[in-house]
């Protein structure tokens, strides 16, 4: 029961910008939902388009179906459309849907793209990559399997940059995950840099502009507040990345939250200021369910605290800007 607005003790919300989605994961989500209108349902995606569960929900809803490889696509339904996630694939995964005769669209965010462009090119001009990122997340699996197996080196820690050893006496080159901590690569960049003097970096860090973003606006909020809120995904890298800052900035008590029916209101009793952020798949709508449950409980006022504008915006594949028509009925 919702206590009288007289007796609800006041509670600041800070609510970091920029949140919530960035210009991939909006991109991706276009992709599917514009396919399902030009091609109709349903339309078939590899792996959760972004990592969170209330978007594929949603998704599903409209006629998404979600599969993790193609082989589970059934026969009757291979010349429906098929959609690349967000985090980018493997070579192997279109060399087989065209193997298929399948139609398929990638949504592989441009960031991420560039990634494996830089991976391509180290590997023709003959160096030895090291990949900094996290193993098992999708989008290490997808650049790694840019190239030839064995040909890139994962490192996650600063230890693992201690104990890599070259193996060959070409030169070395360093790409990373887009959705890591600033701070962590930078601190496995620099022993990488003191070990290997010549290690070549990237022409641009690969770290993207939502992350770095998300994770300064986290900065400069969670040393004020008593607690923290991320609106995410257990599953997704950049959003348990801004817990963590969080919690190194200063604020102890911060969660990870997917929805707000997932509060444990135990862990905010007693709290007079709150911060509040979303990772970059996270909707914005969950956000404002979260504000609105600590409404029932507290006198709420928010204040935004903004640390950079976002205008990026990320072009559509070629086929879904054309005319409206039926789904092709063989990879293009």
């Amino acid at each position: 029961m919702t206590a009288p607005t007289s007796e609800r003790p006041a509670l600041t919300i800070h609510l970091c910008a920029p949140r919530g989605f960035c210009a991939g994961v909006d991109r991706a989500i276009q992709i599917v939902e514009l396919a399902l209108e030009k091609y109709g349902r349903p339309v078939y995606v590899r792996h959760e388009i972004v990592h969170n569960k209330f978007v594929v929900d949603g998704l599903k809803t409209k006629g998404a179906i979600f599969v993790e490889e193609l082989e589970e696509i059934p026969a009757a339904d291979r010349e429906r459309p098929v959609i690349f996630s967000a985090h980018g694939v493997p070579k192997a995964v279109p060399e087989d849907a065209r193997s298929r005769n399948m139609f398929f669209l990638d949504a592989t965010c441009p960031l991420v793209s560039k990634v494996h462009k830089e991976a391509e090119i180290h590997h023709r001009r003959e160096r030895e990559i090291l990949l900094i990122g996290h193993a098992g997340h999708p989008e290490v699996i997808g650049t790694m399997g840019q190239l030839p197996s064995g040909t890139v080196t994962l490192i996650e820690t600063e230890a693992d940059a201690l104990g890599f050893q070259p193996k060959t006496d070409r030169q070395l080159a360093f790409i990373t995950q887009t959705t890591l901590s600033v701070d962590d690569t930078a601190g496995i960049v620099d022993v990488l840099r003191q070990r290997f003097p010549d290690i070549v970096a990237p022409h641009k860090e690969d770290i993207c502009y939502a992350t770095t973003n998300r994770q300064e606006a986290v900065k400069a909020v969670a040393p004020e507040v008593d607690a923290m809120i991320v609106v995410g995904a257990p599953n997704s890298s950049n959003s348990q990345r801004l817990r963590e800052v969080a919690e190194r900035a200063g604020c102890t008590t911060s969660h990870l939250i997917q929805r707000a029916s997932d509060i444990d209101w135990n862990e905010f009793s007693g709290i007079s200021s709150l911060g509040l952020t979303a990772g970059a798949s996270a909707p914005e709508t969950l956000v404002e369910e979260i504000i609105a449950a600590f409404a029932d409980r507290y006198s709420v006022s928010v204040e935004t605290v903004r640390t950079a504008e976002e205008t990026i915006a990320f072009n559509l594949p070629r086929e879904l800007r054309e005319a409206p028509t039926q789904a092709p009925t063989a990879a293009e």
